[in-house]
């Protein structure tokens, strides 16, 4: 803290509204904030701010944002005590779960779960205290294949290593835009400075996307790729990598041949076949690859949400294995956390469980069912149906796939409670919602993203404001609801008093802030909350260090590349990504996109991140819309076989012919929705389009990318129409 003039006063807290953990430091004038800046004493984010980090103050200061809770009434919502709504919420979960089980309730977690201290100490011991198996969250609708990735190989789901840019040589990025994103399961602040640095000490960024990304117009090389083609250019490279004396893993490796001979119908031209990327350019990568003294590839959503993720995954950590740059400086590498959740045993290593979902029998992975399966589950009868749904800092029906008929699934719910502090289109369904305090009033460790930096550091946050009488946080909710639930239970002392209840009680009435300072004193690294406190830039410990191979969770500490599943999945594979490429006539494939001033589902009733140029529009490369006579700032229909939307269209060659592109979790127009028509931002959700039937081969994750639609003239559509429907009946 530092003291200016009488009334103002200097902070320095963490940014929460996306993985780059940014520092930042906010001037108040009496109370308010007067000015949000870089931290340029953090060790990490070095000064970078990005305008998410200004929406901060909008988000305090929304007119839309909760205060109260909320009770739905047959005339609307009206304002409730604490003691009402989460007494009522606990009654109708209870009651739905001891008529019809406790599976009968589900659970959705969202992304903003991960960016608060108070949900991640406290979301998983409520879970445990409502004993479901339906749980599921954003997991499934943008990393599961990582995860699953890093189990099958390194023995940990959380084990993710990220490219240790400020050293590397070579960094291929896969769909990948950490331009817009400062990085994604790889917490890298100030990528555009740090991508200047690569170049400046001789380096190269090489990008591969269907479409012209902000990161691929400053990368040096970019090539277009087809969506859902990815796995034959990644499995072409792994087989380059293992002709003759090129390989170079480390001694801890095994099940090199295994992937030898399961690579070898990938050649560079059915890459080329299927993805466009000539196979000259494949060969090369390879040896580039091979070649640089430190190198690292690192792929992202447009990898992870097609129907391949998993293989594509795999295929790029074998790249780095193969290479000898896992664990090497400049290449991929783990973190050394302060907190080091994966270390102490605080985080389950995933797996896939017996668990699988009722209707399809979708797999789970670490206790939870891919959410590609919510919908179905809520509609169709039978044992086991979907009765209820509590949503924690979520908006599914904008962010999962089939939107739409998820939001027709909430609305047949007989109990729904949502722990958020907005109306949206997911929570207006809730019977209550009960709203946390906004980020600048609550303290916070990033007890993930510290798992995924490029440096080694830690920073504790403190509030920034005061909480107002009368709120509670996130953590208080949980430990408030989970007490509501056991009482609603009653049943008797043996119910009441289990093992398992009485550790949850526990953790939830255990705060954040003395949790985390367990850890941090139990963890090795000489910290408390204390010490972090009377360090506003927080402690670094400098760049990346080897770990391997004692951070590994395998048995006997070994990486075994051949990995059951993923071999068993890659005979058919060719014909599969061959089948792929034969899009039906006159369909197009749709990708998602992201923006730097978008934060997902939510954010877009901020002043500050809607102003400017529209970017709501469906992306298209001319030439496609020239043969169906659609001119650039036309209204178009968008079908596929989930849904339409109708939708401005941008004539570009940023996306490569035969692809269009739809920006991510807009779509603001369902009725209830509370935000202000004055900062709206326009669009329409892309995932009215996704189709929650067609899923991830191997985890189930949600298939966000390689979706085929029709583009057509709106115009056109409305007069065929209405000839088709007026002028018979004129004539007759």
């Amino acid at each position: 803290m530092t003291d200016t003039l009488p009334g103002t006063a200097v902070r320095h807290i963490t940014c929460t509204l996306c993985e780059a953990m940014c520092g930042l430091e906010v001037r108040l004038d009496h109370g308010a904030v007067a000015s949000i800046r870089g931290h340029e004493a953090d060790p990490l984010s070095r000064g970078h701010i990005c305008p998410k980090a200004f929406a901060l103050q909008d988000v305090q200061e929304d007119p839309d944002r909760l205060r109260r809770p909320v009770v739905r009434t047959g005339r609307g919502w009206r304002e409730a005590s604490w003691a009402e709504a989460i007494s009522l919420a606990a009654t109708k979960l209870v009651d739905v779960q001891r008529e019809h089980g406790d599976d009968a309730l589900a659970v959705y977690l969202g992304n903003p779960t991960v960016h608060s201290l108070g949900a991640l100490t406290h979301q998983p011991p409520l879970v445990r205290l409502l004993r479901t198996r339906n749980r599921f969250s954003a997991t499934s609708v943008d990393q599961l294949p990582h995860q699953v990735t890093a189990w099958a190989l390194y023995g940990h789901q959380f084990l993710l290593p990220v490219p240790d840019i400020d050293r590397t040589d070579l960094l291929v990025l896969v769909g990948h835009n950490p331009m817009a994103s400062n990085g994604s399961l790889w917490t890298v602040p100030d990528f555009p400075q740090r991508r200047r640095e690569l170049a400046d000490r001789g380096g190269r960024l090489i990008v591969i996307d269907p479409r012209r990304t902000e990161t691929a117009a400053v990368a040096d090389e970019h090539h277009f790729v087809r969506p859902g083609s990815d796995a034959a250019v990644l499995l072409a490279i792994v087989r380059e990598l293992l002709a003759p004396d090129v390989a170079r893993p480390a001694a801890y490796v095994d099940g090199v041949d295994g992937v030898r001979e399961a690579v070898s119908p990938f050649t560079p031209e059915l890459a080329e076949d299927v993805s466009g990327m000539p196979a000259s350019v494949v060969r090369s990568l390879a040896q580039d690859l091979a070649a640089a003294p430190a190198a690292a590839v690192h792929g992202r959503m447009g990898v992870s949400t097609q129907v391949h993720g998993v293989v594509c995954q795999w295929a790029i950590q074998v790249i780095n294995i193969l290479t000898g740059n896992l664990d090497r400086p400049g290449g991929t590498m783990f973190t050394t956390p302060a907190v080091d959740l994966v270390g102490q045993g605080r985080l389950s290593p995933g797996g896939f469980g017996r668990r699988r979902s009722r209707v399809r029998g979708l797999p789970g992975f670490g206790g939870e069912l891919p959410v590609a399966a919510l919908a179905e589950e809520i509609t169709t009868p039978g044992d086991g149906q979907v009765r209820a749904l509590l949503t924690v800092a979520g908006n599914p029906v904008s962010s999962t796939p089939g939107g739409h008929r998820l939001d027709e699934a909430l609305a047949g719910l007989e109990a729904m409670v949502s722990i958020d502090f907005y109306i949206n289109e997911t929570t207006r369904h809730a019977d209550v919602i009960l709203p946390p305090t906004p980020p600048l009033e609550r303290e916070h460790y990033d007890l993930v993203f510290h798992l995924l930096a490029v440096r080694d550091t830690a920073r504790w946050s403190p509030a920034l404001l005061p909480k107002p009488p009368g709120a509670l946080h996130d953590w208080e909710i949980a430990r408030d609801l989970g007490a509501a639930v056991v009482r609603a239970r009653g049943g008797g002392l043996r119910q009441r008093w289990s093992r398992a209840t009485l550790q949850a009680e526990a953790r939830l009435r255990l705060s954040p802030r003395r949790q985390v300072d367990a850890l941090l004193r139990t963890s090795g690294a000489r910290l408390s909350v204390a010490k972090l406190e009377r360090m506003p830039a927080g402690a670094d410990h400098g760049p990346l260090r080897s770990r391997l191979p004692g951070r590994l969770r395998t048995p006997g500490q070994r990486i075994d590349l051949a990995v059951g599943f993923v071999l068993e999945a890659l005979p058919g594979l060719p014909e599969q990504l061959t089948s792929a490429t034969r899009v039906p006539e006159g369909h197009l494939l749709l990708i998602g996109r992201r923006h730097q001033r978008d934060n997902n589902s939510w954010l877009h009733n901020s002043a500050r991140l809607t102003r400017g140029r529209p970017r709501h529009a469906l992306l298209a490369h001319p030439d496609d819309l020239a043969v169906r006579g659609i001119r650039d700032g036309d209204m178009v229909l968008v079908r596929s076989a989930a849904g339409e939307v109708q939708v401005e269209v941008a004539a570009t060659d940023d996306v490569m012919p035969g692809v269009v592109s739809l920006p991510h979790g807009y779509g603001h127009r369902r009725s209830g929705v509370r935000l202000r028509e004055a900062t709206r931002l326009p669009g329409v959700s892309m995932n009215d389009l996704t189709d929650p039937s067609v899923v991830e081969a191997l985890s189930g994750n949600a298939v966000l990318n390689g979706v085929p639609v029709v583009v057509e003239p709106l115009t056109v559509l409305v007069v065929e129409e209405a000839l088709a429907g007026v002028l018979p009946e004129d004539l007759a």
